[in-house]
C-alpha cells in the first residue's frame, strides 16, 4: 500500500484528488477596487462579514479577502466562483448601500487569469 492511498479524498479518474490537476477548472472572479479613506478599519471588516454570508447563503462562490493601502486610502476586494455574473448579482446591493463603495469599480472576469479572458468593468 502506498502512502497516498491512505490520504482522504475521492479518487478522480482513478487518481486520488491530491494528484489530479485542478487548474483546468474555470474560475471566475469579481474584483472590486474602491476608495476607502476612513481611519478605522472596522467598517471594512463589517462589509466583509456581510459579503461572506451573502456569498455562502447564495452558494455562488467564496469571498477571498481584501488588500488595503497602508494609509487606508484605497483597497481591493477579491471574490471567486464558477459564475462571475451570479456572484456579482448576489453582492451588488450590499456594495451599493455601503458608503465607501460609492464610485468603486467591479471587474468581472469570466475565466481563469489570462490575457485573453473576457472581462467587464461595472461602476458601483
Amino acid at each position: 500500500m502506498e502512502i497516498f492511498d491512505e490520504l482522504p479524498g475521492k479518487p478522480i479518474n482513478g487518481q486520488p484528488d491530491h494528484l489530479v490537476d485542478k487548474s483546468e477548472k474555470p474560475e471566475h472572479a469579481v474584483i472590486v477596487c474602491f476608495n476607502y479613506g476612513l481611519e478605522e478599519i472596522e467598517p471594512l471588516y463589517q462589509l466583509e462579514e456581510e459579503l461572506e454570508k451573502i456569498i455562502a447563503d447564495n452558494n455562488v462562490g467564496e469571498y477571498d479577502g481584501h488588500e488595503i493601502a497602508m494609509d487606508n486610502s484605497d483597497g481591493t476586494l477579491y471574490m471567486y466562483g464558477p459564475n462571475a455574473e451570479k456572484l456579482f448579482k448576489a453582492v451588488k446591493l450590499t456594495l451599493e448601500k455601503t458608503d465607501f463603495m460609492r464610485g468603486a469599480t467591479a471587474n468581472l472576469r469570466f475565466g481563469p487569469p489570462a490575457e485573453d479572458v473576457n472581462e467587464i468593468e461595472v461602476k458601483i
